[in-house]
């Protein structure tokens, strides 16, 4: 490398201190979120194994206007309605980081993308391989996509459990894989898990959309205007027969980040989308994804020989296989390979170790991979449940092994955390990105 070349930054290492500040308050939330997830769905599993099929009942109870083809169950509305909000926040998230965060950097952003894709990629080859080597019935193919998800929730809800002190790059990248991999599972749920596509619905859509972004990249933020034309584009999209839940991440990308595009590019400060994600993100993390996992984790298990009979199914191995062997391997293949082919090493203050740990904690697929399960095989279905089951115990195992291996290295990551926390001359940036950005002063 000559001397004019500028060193290639190594992987994982620190970002900006905006940077680092705005994912410290992003996971307050979605921790939060998490355990209220990790309550509802015990709720959920609870429920459904009481006598009296009162959970299946309210489950399936329907309300809506028919006229407008919105006579839909309780579980149909939190999957497509509720779970609009979580992909609103999800396409403000991924602008965000490409438009005014440490990822506007292509060689940054190159990581997270590529090991998300590897992430979804070699999951759903495992899935592939399961079923067809079990020879199960042609339509259990149709369940490739289930576990390719990363619950960012779930995952940041057992970091809270167990107490681990991650690194704030390594957050970073996790929440950064998280929001890559729930884009890249709404591309695929619009491609792959629409059956009867409605084109005059699709291109009507176009119309609230479009006016939408219009209002917002003027800045306008009156409720009783954009809250209207979401709903009609919300339910345009799904009278079209794609899932309504790729109108949210549509909405959310049309929202501007920077305060004013005149002003300077990134530097112009927090714009309408810092905005809308404050006043929608306690909806999502505290309210939408919750009742979501309540009407969609309750399974009935059937005792011992129910749960094995369930698990014994390719439906259901294949589901957890590809969250508990596919995603890790997945993440760090592709991340070792983007390091090799790069020349890339790892930050000092990190291992392999550290990959390894965040993989598997990636393999905690949950939202997602429910709601891909209920499009792939139905709602109701014997296979649908044992898909259930299979996300729950994939879930389950990938915790608690992300629960081994990043307890293992908590005195690292404690050792990381004191270092990036100490602000000697009290001007509220930690003194280590300052030093590492040469700045000497706010970074």
């Amino acid at each position: 490398m000559s001397p004019s070349t500028p060193a290639r930054p190594p992987l994982f290492a620190r970002g900006s201190w905006p940077e680092a500040r705005r994912i410290a308050d992003v996971l307050r939330y979605e921790t939060v979120g998490g355990a209220l997830l990790l309550a509802a769905t015990a709720l959920a599993l609870v429920w459904a194994n009481l006598p009296g099929g009162t959970y299946e009942a309210v489950r399936q109870f329907h309300l809506g206007p028919a006229a407008l083809d919105l006579d839909l169950s309780i579980e149909h509305w939190a999957a497509d309605g509720l779970l609009a909000v979580f992909f609103f926040i999800a396409g403000l998230e991924l602008k965000r980081e490409f438009v005014a965060g440490d990822l506007r950097d292509p060689r940054a952003a190159a990581l997270p993308i590529a090991a998300a894709v590897g992430g979804m990629a070699v999951p759903a080859g495992v899935y592939v391989l399961v079923v067809s080597l079990a020879d199960a019935p042609a339509g259990a193919h149709a369940g490739w996509a289930i576990p390719t998800a990363t619950d960012i929730a779930f995952a940041l809800g057992v970091l809270a459990v167990i107490g681990s002190h991650l690194p704030s790059a390594l957050r970073t990248f996790l929440l950064t894989l998280a929001v890559v991999d729930d884009l890249l599972a709404i591309t695929v749920i619009a491609v792959f898990y629409t059956a009867d596509l409605a084109v005059g619905p699709l291109l009507l859509a176009l119309l609230p959309l479009a006016a939408f972004a219009v209002l917002v990249q003027k800045r306008v933020r009156t409720w009783w205007l954009l809250i209207p034309l979401a709903l009609l584009a919300w339910g345009l999209v799904h009278a079209s027969g794609v899932h309504a839940t790729v109108a949210g991440v549509l909405l959310g990308l049309s929202v501007p980040v920077v305060r004013s595009a005149a002003a300077g590019g990134p530097q112009a400060g927090p714009g309408l989308a810092e905005h809308f994600e404050h006043r929608w993100r306690p909806l999502s993390a505290g309210f939408a994804v919750p009742v979501f996992a309540l009407f969609s984790a309750g399974v009935v298990v059937g005792g011992a020989s129910g749960f094995a009979d369930a698990l014994s199914d390719p439906v259901a191995l294949g589901v957890v296989l590809g969250l508990v062997v596919g995603k890790p391997v997945g993440i760090v293949l592709t991340t070792f390979l983007l390091a090799k082919l790069t020349s890339a090493e790892l930050d000092e203050h990190l291992s392999w170790v550290d990959v390894a740990g965040l993989g598997v904690l990636a393999g905690m697929g949950f939202t997602v991979s429910l709601l891909i399960g209920s499009l792939a095989f139905g709602e109701g279905s014997e296979a649908g449940q044992h898909v259930t089951l299979g996300v729950l115990v994939g879930s389950t195992v990938a915790a608690l092994l992300a629960a081994l291996v990043l307890s293992a290295r908590n005195r690292t990551y404690r050792r990381i955390e004191l270092e990036e926390g100490v602000d000697a001359d009290g001007d509220g940036v930690p003194d280590v990105y300052q030093r590492e950005r040469g700045t000497g002063g706010r970074a």
